[in-house]
């Protein structure tokens, strides 16, 4: 009977799953990225679409001869560079904060560059993708030097211009609540009525982030009578915004903001990248410039993109000195958006080209 029962409880045993099949291992470069919509369309029409602010002292503004100037309008001139080999072949377009990725979306525009906060509910919930941050930013609150304030916890009660469909008005609601402060908030359309209303003495303070504070009142009658508190109420980092069912393109706006960082990083600008195109050894040097390797064509772009970006608009501290450094008027310091291999390190930081 025993052996009766091994025999039976042998046979019932359950066979062993077959062994997975082995999978071949792709061969290098075997994986072709598809093809960008947006840089073919690009390329067919001969330029690029930029939505930029209305209006933004250092970051996006029409000059005295109506030529566009600003941190937002290089990054897209430096994009220009890197797709058409001509920087200046850039269209801008004005959007405002509400329409936006409205017009991004619907193909209005093929780049947005408006000093736009990267958050979740912009990267998941609009149908766009942020490629890099450009500027680490922060919301803040300017005030006349009368009022004798040293923190912005001394504003209960307070009359505050903010601007509608940013997200300065979630951050300032979400800041006072937290702290069991009570404000009124005046609401503007925009940068420019939130700047006249409170050098009218509408409202008794201004909010928006620490660079568009330092750029409204560079703008004022008197500059020097205005001062932003040291109170930081949020991260904002902020950079170029694409549609998000163009991933290539995603690729090729993310690499041409990095390309400008590793410049920087590297030692290369506009004056000296013609020279170390041909004399460096350095083999970092050389793939960013085109020199070694040809890395152009994973993005659908020619060897030299890096170095026509670099050429034409600049490495990133050239950006930043002329728009908003101590060669412009807002005289910004690095701060966050110093190198993170900087004396005074930052938070800026790249992925290597290779």
């Amino acid at each position: 009977m025993v052996l009766t029962g091994c025999s039976k409880a042998k046979e019932e045993a359950p066979a062993p799953p077959p062994a997975a099949a082995p999978i071949a291992a792709p061969a290098p470069g075997a994986y072709k990225p598809k093809p960008s919509p947006t840089l073919a369309a690009i390329k067919a029409r001969g330029w690029l679409s930029c939505g930029v602010n209305p209006g933004l002292a250092g970051f996006a503004y029409s000059d005295d001869r109506g030529a566009w100037r600003g941190f937002d309008i290089d990054v897209c001139r430096a994009v220009a560079a890197a797709v058409l080999g001509d920087a200046k072949a850039v269209r801008f377009t004005t959007v405002t904060a509400p329409e936006r990725f409205t017009a991004l979306r619907g193909g209005k525009i093929d780049i947005l560059s408006r000093n736009t906060s990267w958050t979740l509910s912009r990267d998941a919930g609009e149908g766009v993708d942020f490629a890099a941050v450009t500027y680490y930013d922060g919301q803040g609150f300017l005030a006349p030097k009368t009022l004798s304030l040293a923190s912005a916890d001394e504003l209960n009660g307070a009359r505050i211009c903010v601007q509608k469909g940013t997200a300065s008005e979630t951050n300032l609601a979400d800041y006072f609540q937290a702290r069991g402060l009570k404000y009124q908030a005046v609401v503007v359309n925009n940068g420019a009525e939130a700047r006249a209303r409170y050098q009218a003495e509408e409202c008794d303070v201004f909010t928006a982030d620490m660079a568009a504070l330092a750029s409204a009142r560079s703008l004022m009658n008197t500059p020097n009578a205005h001062v932003i508190l040291p109170t930081v109420i949020s991260k904002e980092p902020l950079g170029p915004v694409v549609r998000q069912d163009d991933p290539a393109w995603t690729d090729i706006v993310r690499w041409t903001v990095y390309a400008t960082i590793l410049a920087e990083e590297l030692g290369v600008d506009s004056k000296s990248a013609p020279d170390q195109l041909k004399t460096s050894t350095d083999p970092r040097v050389r793939r960013l410039l085109g020199a070694q390797d040809n890395l152009g064509p994973i993005l659908g772009l020619k060897p030299d993109w890096a170095y026509q970006v670099i050429v034409q608009v600049g490495s990133y501290d050239e950006i930043f000195e002329r728009n908003l450094g101590q060669g412009s008027s807002l005289k910004l310091a690095r701060g966050h958006n110093a190198l993170w291999s900087a004396v005074e390190p930052g938070l800026m930081y790249a992925p290597p080209v290779r």
